[in-house]
Order: structure tokens, then C-alpha cells, then sequence
């Protein structure tokens, strides 16, 4: 699983299809708006760190951590920055829209309040709409209007461009989500895989600055955007290990790296490791080692 990609990012994967990129005002966010024509045919599986809504013409699945649905009619995508998810596009024909935007650049003067509680990107909503013939004819006119509005020199094109997103929502909030998603016949195996990808990436630790983000099953849970008790059940069927004693094994396992192969001292190893107080990481580490991390330096000597 890839890392979350930032709007930086964002751009620099795609850089040698965009073109021309017309940005807004730092202090107003960020918004922009593409045709699908310049999308890669697989998107990585990963979280991202701005919203995006893509009206989908061109058939493909749309795959989650414990789940996929099959694209096969126009739809639109409401893509959160909390919930990962990847696209693998079937054919060759893909067309359509998609618009990327930070939350401050939505919420300026916005009475929708946090997008996060809203019912298009809630977390355990249903991101995906399939759209009629009329309902595309509308959303497509408000995706042209975009493209034509940002490469406009109004002075207040921002203001429109947000206007445009605005009844884009609202619009959808009309209709009905769709309701066909699919467990993975393997969903255990591949939520298993993910925990394990996410779990190594948060490894090594280069600084203690750098410190460990992900540290109880509940983080890496909120991460894949499923249930605590899903993951638990899946790593413990596949691994023969609960999730607990995965990220304890790793963390150990790279406490033993920092303190064979570097000089930081223990206290910024504790740090590093994501540990309040050395104190802890002390008592942590001697209970899973039977030996102290200063001990296991002096060994080492």
C-alpha cells in the first residue's frame, strides 16, 4: 500500500498528462479540475490527502479494503481522504471528469459544515452513485462549467468554482447510493496483506523526529477504514498471530536495529518508536526481551 499522496504528490504522478495546472490562492485551499481522459489505467491503493469527485464514464471496479463494486454504467465517486482505495479501469474507453480539492477551499464561507460527517464522505457511507441520463447531462454541464471557469481571468472565479462544487453536492444528495458491493471472497487474506504493507511502512525509523504514527490496532484500523475487530479476526486467521503481537514484534524488532546500529540514545529511540516517556519503552522492551535497552547496549560492547 502506498503512502498517503498529498496534492504535491498528486501532481507529480500525473504531471506529464495534466498540463497547465491552475492553482488557488493558498488561503482560499486548493481545487482543480481534470478530464478523466489523463488517468492512469490503475490508481495505487492508497489514502490521499485532498477530497475528489469523479463522474466515472467507462467501466472498471473500485476496490476497498474488505470490499469492490463493478462500474459498469456512469457513476460518480465521492473520494475521502480518510478511506483508501484504488481503481483499475476494464477498458480502454474512459472518459468524464474529476475535480481535487482541500476542505478549507469548500468550507470558505460554507454552511455545510465538517465534511467528514457529511453523507457523501462519511466514513461507512456509500461513496458511490450510479447516475441517470439526465442526472450525467447535469453533472457533465457543471464539469465543463469548471474546466471553462479555471482557465478564466475573473477575478472571483474561485468564488464560482466553489459555487459549481457546492450544487455538485447537493445535486447528489438527491439521489440514492449505490447499493452492490462485494465482500472479497478473500477478504481475510487481502485486509491480512494490507495491515502487513502498512505496518512495514511505517518502518524504518530515520530520526527520532520521525516518530512511529500507527501504534495500536486501532490506528491501522482507522487507517484501512474497517472495524478493529475485522482486522483482529483476519490477521489472527492468517498470520496465527494477533495484530497485537505483529506491531509488537516489529517495533521490537526495529528497537534491536536503532540500538545495535545507531548512537542515538535510549530516549530518543523511545521517542522515535512513538513512546511517551523512555520510561515505558524501557519496561516495554525488557518485558518482551527480558533484558533492559541499556543492557543490550552493554552487550553489544
Amino acid at each position: 500500500m502506498e503512502s498517503n499522496e498529498s496534492i504535491k504528490c498528486f501532481y507529480e504522478r500525473n504531471a506529464p498528462n495534466l498540463g497547465p495546472q491552475c492553482l488557488g490562492p493558498n488561503n482560499l485551499g486548493h481545487f482543480n479540475v481534470f478530464s478523466r481522459e489523463y488517468c492512469s489505467p490503475l490508481t495505487p491503493y492508497s489514502r490521499r490527502d485532498y477530497y475528489k469527485i469523479s463522474l466515472i464514464i467507462g467501466k472498471g471496479k473500485l476496490h476497498y479494503a474488505d470490499k469492490w463494486i463493478y462500474v459498469d454504467r456512469p457513476a460518480l465517486l465521492f473520494s475521502n481522504p480518510i478511506v483508501p482505495y484504488s481503481w483499475e479501469t476494464e477498458d480502454d474507453d474512459q472518459k468524464g471528469w474529476f475535480c481535487l480539492f482541500t476542505e478549507s477551499f469548500l468550507q470558505n464561507g460554507s454552511r455545510l459544515g465538517n465534511l467528514q460527517d457529511s453523507p457523501l464522505f462519511k466514513i461507512g457511507g456509500t461513496p458511490v452513485f450510479f447516475v441517470e441520463e439526465k442526472q450525467q447531462e447535469v453533472l457533465s454541464d457543471l464539469y465543463i462549467k469548471m474546466m471553462n471557469e479555471i482557465e478564466s481571468d475573473y477575478v472571483h472565479k474561485y468564488d464560482i468554482l466553489r459555487a459549481y462544487l457546492h450544487l455538485m453536492i447537493h445535486e447528489t444528495m438527491r439521489m440514492h447510493p449505490a447499493e452492490t458491493f462485494e465482500p472479497y471472497q478473500n477478504a481475510s487474506q487481502k485486509i491480512a496483506s494490507l495491515f502487513m504493507e502498512l505496518l512495514e511502512r511505517q518502518f524504518p525509523i530515520d530520526s527520532p523526529e520521525a516518530f512511529l504514527k500507527l501504534k495500536t490496532p486501532n490506528d491501522y484500523a482507522q487507517s484501512l477504514s474497517i472495524h478493529v475487530n475485522s482486522l483482529n479476526r483476519s490477521v489472527k486467521e492468517i498470520t496465527g498471530k494477533t495484530t497485537s503481537q505483529q506491531i509488537t514484534a516489529r517495533v521490537i524488532q526495529e528497537a534491536n536495529a536503532l540500538l545495535t546500529h545507531t548512537d542515538w540514545n535510549v530516549s530518543e529511540i523511545a521517542y522515535g518508536l512513538g513512546f511517551e516517556e523512555p520510561a515505558y519503552f524501557t519496561n516495554y522492551f525488557k518485558k518482551q526481551t527480558g533484558i533492559t535497552p541499556n543492557a543490550l547496549r552493554l552487550s553489544l560492547v
